[in-house]
């Protein structure tokens, strides 16, 4: 049996809250989709759970035009600390069943929305597959680093300009 691809017309429910005010299920579909893309799909074994969600807001966009709501796309948000001074995205995802309808730009604006809103001083960078250059750069991010393995998969860092 094949999964269906939903239709670009995908009400989207979007979800933007700290850590301290996730409920086990978003929590759950959070670790799961990230575990299914980053270390199943793209085959990397690699420590996921960091210690830095808790202190992370995160963005969920869940399919709102079904019953069961299933998590179509994830990001997290890093703020500021002591070692870095940029607000930072993260753990950018889009579930198989979603890709190919535009959830991934979708998604970065508004997480960038919600940046500008929450800290609008504050300059934004993430940690980029490398193939996703051009992506990233047509939200006004350029290259802030050389090109380097993270966990056998070619990354650079990239910054707003």
């Amino acid at each position: 049996m094949t999964e269906s691809k939903p239709t670009p017309s995908v009400e989207i429910e979007w979800h933007w809250k700290p850590f301290s005010e996730l409920n086990s299920n978003e929590v759950y579909d959070m670790l799961a989709a990230r575990s299914a893309v980053f270390v199943v799909e793209q085959n990397c074994v690699y420590g996921d759970i960091d210690g830095q969600d808790a202190n992370a807001w995160h963005l969920f966009a869940y399919d709102g035009s079904g019953s069961d709501k299933p998590l179509a796309g994830y990001l997290r948000v890093l703020l500021p600390d002591e070692k870095e001074t940029d607000v930072r995205i993260g753990r950018v995802l889009t579930t198989a069943a979603y890709r190919g309808i535009g959830l991934g730009s979708s998604m970065l604006e508004q997480a960038l929305k919600h940046i500008v809103k929450q800290w609008p001083d504050a300059a934004i960078s993430l940690h980029a597959q490398a193939h996703l250059q051009a992506f990233y750069g047509a939200f006004g991010f350029e290259p802030s680093s050389d090109v380097h393995d993270e966990d056998g998969i070619p990354h650079v860092w990239m910054r707003s300009v």
